[in-house]
């Protein structure tokens, strides 16, 4: 089974992306179209309004979502008995003002006002923060355990971005950077929703391991199936049920397989939607990736959701400044989507890098590196070495290309083959 499983998306994913298109104005193949739905997303039914939390406080293990129930043709709409229900309790902006000849001056103008988010079974009222549960309910009865989800609905209207991580059970890193995002956000303040799910693979990350306990990689099932594997069917409940209620998605991760990766964005650059959304995430670095079928950010982007990957660090580690950009590059996106209002310095913007490549060990033996992470290098120039422990002979490893190291192999016994040095460089590309 694991020979035949893709190794990794900053690996055989990358070598096989499309290249980069030289006429990016008009795309003409369907999926670089840009972005646009056309199918209203379907109402989720809600069952309860979530309880109003602060996120930052301890909690109980989160339940699942309730059962679905079949339709009630008498029952009242949701947006109309919210409004009725505000107008008994004497809620002035859910009463509507007489009409006036007057035009309204536009600086005095108030911001439209949010509606309640349907979500999991629950009804997130505006203004408020709430922890929720996600359940793919295909678990052994009296073994099921809710993922949390984290959800903040702002007060004001505005689009939803939704925050993924450790879809593969071992990378921690983004587990840290969904948590103080969220934490950080007020919901009377906030314009638009933002939903995150700290730990999608949760059977994987109690276990330590990348993959699911059928040993599949849920980042090759999206938008997944309900007849399918189990991959396929846990992927087709968290795209059902949160995934296409979002207008806007980053999912997290890190490098694998020991390997670390200087914190960027891949992105598919073909589409034009996706490389305009590119543009808010400060100080991150881009690498034109279009993605292979069955990875979340894929599904979405069919689905006519703006996403990309965000890589951030090494698996099983929790480091500080890997979490620290990218809470930044996500407080960049939401200030630049107008859904947060605050002083940010922007930095120096990062290149888009549109061509790489990985240079892989030619022999076998203990990897030594030269460069570090981020590293500016030349070709020719010596990254590193292989040391056969046995024989004492030592093998350089070359820079393919002038560029700079975007990812690469923590040191470690390595066999030939073994990709090691991963090199971005940035390509000419007609009309820039």
């Amino acid at each position: 089974m694991l020979a035949e499983l893709a190794e990794d998306e900053s690996v055989e994913d990358v070598e096989r992306s499309d290249p980069l298109q030289e006429a990016r104005k008009s795309p003409t193949p369907k999926e670089h179209s840009p972005v646009k739905k056309t199918v209203a997303k379907p109402r989720e039914k809600a069952k309860k309004v979530a309880p109003n939390i602060d996120l930052k406080d301890v909690a109980p293990v989160p339940t699942p979502e309730p059962p679905p129930v079949p339709d009630a043709q008498d029952e009242p709409d949701t947006e109309e008995s919210d409004v009725s229900k505000a107008q008994e309790d004497g809620d002035p902006a859910a009463v509507p003002e007489p009409q006036e000849l007057t035009t309204p001056e536009p600086e005095d103008k108030e911001p439209e006002r949010a509606k309640n988010l349907a979500l999991l079974g629950s009804e997130v009222l505006p203004g408020t923060s709430t922890r929720l549960g996600w359940s793919a309910g295909i678990q052994i009865a009296g073994l099921s355990q809710p993922t949390p989800v984290l959800v903040v609905n702002g007060a004001n209207a505005g689009p939803t971005l939704c925050l993924t991580s450790t879809i593969h059970g071992d990378e921690l890193n983004g587990i840290e950077i969904i948590r103080q995002t969220m934490y950080d956000l007020d919901p009377e303040t906030l314009s638009g929703a933002v939903v995150g799910i700290p730990i999608v693979n949760l059977p994987g990350f109690q276990q330590g391991s990348r993959y699911l306990p059928d040993r599949r990689d849920l980042n090759r099932h999206f938008p997944g199936s309900k007849n399918g594997s189990l991959a396929d069917r846990i992927a087709n409940s968290l795209f059902e049920k949160v995934i296409q209620y979002c207008d806007m998605l980053v999912d997290i991760h890190t490098g694998s397989l020991k390997r670390t990766n200087l914190p960027q964005l891949r992105a598919d650059m073909n589409n034009p939607a996706v490389a305009e959304f590119t543009r808010g995430f400060d100080r991150m670095a881009v690498v034109h990736s279009t993605g292979s079928p069955g990875m979340l950010r894929t599904a979405a982007v069919n689905a006519g959701i703006r996403a990309v990957t965000l890589e951030a660090g090494e698996s099983h580690r929790i480091q500080e400044h890997q979490i620290d950009a990218g809470v930044n590059s996500l407080a960049s996106l939401m200030e630049k989507q107008k859904m947060i209002s605050r002083m940010f310095v922007w930095g120096d913007p990062e290149p888009v890098y549109y061509d790489s490549a990985w240079v892989r060990a030619n022999h076998g033996g203990i990897l030594f590196s030269k460069v570090e992470l981020g590293a500016k290098v030349s070709e020719g120039e010596i990254l590193g070495y292989i040391a056969d422990p046995i024989t004492n002979a030592q093998h350089p490893i070359a820079s393919s290309s002038d560029g700079r190291i975007i990812g690469m192999a923590v040191d470690q016994v390595v066999m030939a083959g073994f990709a090691a040095y991963h090199i971005g460089t940035k390509a000419k590309v007609s009309g820039e």
